[in-house]
């Protein structure tokens, strides 16, 4: 009895001696592993989004005093500044904010390589496959580092989305200094034609974006955390 006892007791020390082994290098391995968002992407985002959505608030209650297309009037209670002055100062403080922050933003995802790595390659034959995929309910979100034919279209169509929005919005605003931007889209009349379609992609674009999230929670958790 002595003897097994003994050999139950060695046995057991190797076995607890072997998970220990086992399990401290997965758990180094998992410090390890890069978050899917770094945190420079996930700040940017954050503001990106804040000043997209106050630019939008804002810019609907400046175009409520001034509307480019007849019976198209947005209700107040979705706008932002209370009256013109106050819609202006909003705007213009965003639009500042989306500025320097989309420098950032564009920056550091080219000088990282991530915009490379992320979004290409990309073609129409595998942005039709993904959306019929995503239509059917049979496209795949297991693994949130890589983004689907259809997300990588989506967030290279609103990047360039508020690059026309800020172009656009400049050729408004100073008109007078920058008559090249001015010419370039169409004149002052078709910049303001520009610039309010350019503010509906953006708005269907947050409202799809939002119920992809709510669809998809871990994307969410994601770009809060970095996992």
């Amino acid at each position: 009895m002595p003897v097994r006892d003994e050999f139950t007791r060695i046995r057991r020390f190797i076995t607890v001696t072997d998970m220990e082994t086992t399990l401290a290098p997965t758990h180094e391995t998992a410090q390890r592993i890069p978050p899917i968002h770094p945190l420079w992407l996930r700040i940017t985002h954050w503001l990106n989004a804040l000043a997209a959505l106050i630019m939008m608030f804002s810019g609907w209650r400046i175009y409520d005093a001034s509307p480019v297309f007849r019976g198209i009037v947005i209700p107040p209670s979705i706008t932002l500044g209370g009256w013109l002055g106050g819609a202006l100062q909003w705007h213009f403080a965003a639009m500042w904010l989306l500025v320097f922050n989309g420098i950032v933003y564009l920056g550091l995802n080219i000088a990282s390589g991530r915009l490379v790595a992320k979004f290409f390659p990309l073609s129409p034959r595998a942005v039709l496959h993904d959306f019929i995929a995503a239509a059917s309910g049979k496209l795949s979100h297991a693994d949130l580092r890589q983004y689907n034919a259809v997300q990588k279209l989506a967030y290279l169509v609103v990047i360039a989305d508020l690059v026309v929005l800020v172009l656009s919005g400049l050729a408004i605003w100073k008109s007078v200094q920058f008559p090249l931007l001015r010419e370039l889209m169409g004149g002052y009349d078709n910049a303001r034609i520009v610039h309010f379609c350019a503010m509906a992609l953006m708005a269907a674009f947050v409202v799809v974006h939002v119920a992809m999230v709510a669809l998809v929670p871990r994307s969410l958790l994601t770009m809060l955390r970095g996992r």
